[in-house]
């Protein structure tokens, strides 16, 4: 009898042990995602090597708010497998997806099973051969982790939410910000909503509600600096406030890509159906109804317009944005276009002429040329148009060498090339110049330039405070602003702006199943 109480006792004594353990024991999370923007309307191709990938460990240096001695970090046992991004630019081969998702799949078999899923993604990439490459990831995902495991995913804004995609995520968030200084205040929303649901044990939202809305604009006209975007986009917060919602979440999408899933979307999860139908509602009719308001975020010419602004102004300096070619939202980067026309110019022929700073365009040629020949020497050799001619056929550019700088993780190589009272940057690999120390480092003082020249289009802050004044130059390229000359051909219609006079939409909900419980 003795025998038989003691081994009750130590039975009972076992599985408290265990609850304990169990009560004790941290969720365990991985982390994945590929994040690049994808031109359709670029004649580029995006290669394996363009992604800069992080393993292991390396992915913590992603995310601030993760590291190792951060309270988000304790919360869990975390498996970064493979996170990976690339500057915008063309749409992706299909075998650098393939490389890139089946070794994403390959640590996350490694490492089973999962609590949950930081998927980390922009949302606007496209492949060859696929119409919705993050709906395909998350699938394939999917197969390898389960069901049971929630998955967060983090987007930004300018990102595409196809119903694929929401039926595979659990939580899904994007960020509020355009230009995107919430970036990773977002990625925290994220996996903050992740470990909650998981600490809570209430795990998958008991409600989805996913709006698409027939609205497909440009980043430089949804600006969160100026109305209707400002005011759009603070409406969001408050209503992640109210009882029984998790978060909610507006997506303009992506303008540069011609796909079914480009266009506008409202998302909002939570736990009360009432709350999170109308959350979504009145985000949605509040996005439709200021649909007509929206305008550049600043003033728009043609070049020809705005040099002769920068031209007459005092304030220096006077920043011309070329537009149509912004690398940083998909275009090739190499249109020579601009640069053509600036270089006809008679006010900047003699070195006397205003300063101007042109970046930039790619010429690997010259830049091995000036390599060789040294500062103050002259060079002459082929630039840009290697990847899109169609707008202008390469140019042959002769300067004076002004700088060389090596080991840039972007260009590689860069260098300053005078010709007349233009310095030309030009690069050995397509570079974004958002920093002012993108120019310094280049001995070169953006502040005191008379004009400068940049492929991007609303200024990001750093360029946006350095500014006398500002100017958006519609100029071609893949990203080109004027959405009516890229010709959509495969986006769903009718689509606002490009059918003015279309009825109003269904803008009612639609409440997805939880992942997983699609019959």
């Amino acid at each position: 009898m003795k025998k038989l109480l003691l081994l009750v006792l130590l039975s009972a004594l076992f599985f408290r042990c265990a609850e304990k353990e169990s009560e004790n024991k941290l969720p365990r999370i991985a982390i994945a995602g590929l994040a690049i923007e994808s031109s359709t309307f670029s004649p580029a191709l995006t290669h394996e090597e363009a992604f800069k990938a992080r393993v292991d460990e390396d992915v913590f240096t992603f995310y601030p708010f993760l590291a190792a001695d951060s309270m988000d970090r304790k919360r869990a046992e975390w498996i970064p497998t493979l996170r990976a991004h690339a500057l915008p630019g063309g749409v992706v081969t299909r075998e650098a997806y393939e490389s890139l998702v089946n070794q994403t799949l390959d640590r996350l078999k490694a490492d089973l099973p999962y609590d949950g899923l930081f998927f980390d993604i922009h949302g606007a990439m496209s492949v060859v051969g696929l119409d919705d490459p993050e709906g395909d990831f998350i699938i394939r995902v999917r197969e390898v982790v389960g069901f049971e495991t929630i998955i967060s995913t983090s987007m930004d804004l300018h990102g595409n939410v196809s119903m694929v995609l929401a039926e595979n995520s659990d939580l899904i968030t994007c960020y509020r910000m355009a230009p995107h200084e919430d970036a990773l205040e977002s990625k925290k929303r994220a996996v903050e909503n992740l470990l909650d649901r998981l600490e809570s044990g209430k795990g998958k939202p008991a409600f989805k509600a996913w709006i698409p809305i027939p609205i497909l604009l440009p980043g430089e006209k949804t600006s969160t600096r100026i109305e209707p975007g400002k005011g759009l986009y603070a409406k969001v917060d408050p209503e992640t406030k109210k009882a029984g919602v998790i978060d909610a979440a507006i997506w303009i999408g992506y303008a540069w890509a011609d796909e079914p899933r480009n266009h506008a979307v409202v998302m909002v999860t939570g736990d009360d159906e009432k709350q999170v139908k109308e959350s979504a509602e009145y985000l949605a009719k509040s996005f439709w109804d200021v649909r007509a308001e929206f305008e550049f975020v600043a003033p728009v010419a043609t070049l020809e317009e705005s040099l002769k602004m920068a031209l007459a102004s005092e304030k220096r300096p006077f920043m011309i944005s070329d537009m149509g070619d912004n690398p940083t939202a998909g275009g090739a980067g190499d249109v020579t276009w601009t640069l053509n026309e600036l270089l006809k110019r008679p006010e900047f022929k003699s070195e006397s002429g205003p300063e101007m700073i042109y970046a930039s365009i790619p010429g690997p040629d010259l830049v091995a040329m000036a390599k060789v020949a040294g500062i103050g020497s002259q060079v002459e050799g082929n630039v840009g148009a290697m990847v899109d001619n169609r707008y202008a056929p390469p140019i042959l550019l002769k300067g004076k060498v002004l700088s060389i700088k090596e080991g840039d993780p972007d260009a590689n190589v860069e260098v300053v090339v005078q010709v007349g009272s233009i310095k030309v940057i030009v690069t050995e690999k397509r570079k974004p110049y958002h920093k002012e120390k993108d120019f310094t480092d280049l001995n070169l003082n953006p502040r005191k330039a008379a004009i400068v020249v940049v492929k991007i289009g609303y200024l990001v802050p750093e360029l946006y405070d350095m500014r006398g004044d500002w100017i958006m130059a519609q100029t071609p390229g893949g990203v080109d602003q004027d959405l009516d000359r890229l010709g959509h051909k495969r986006i769903i219609r009718p689509m606002y702006p490009l059918d003015r006079d279309m009825a109003d939409p269904d803008l009612s909900v639609r409440f997805l199943p939880k992942s997983g419980e699609r019959k």
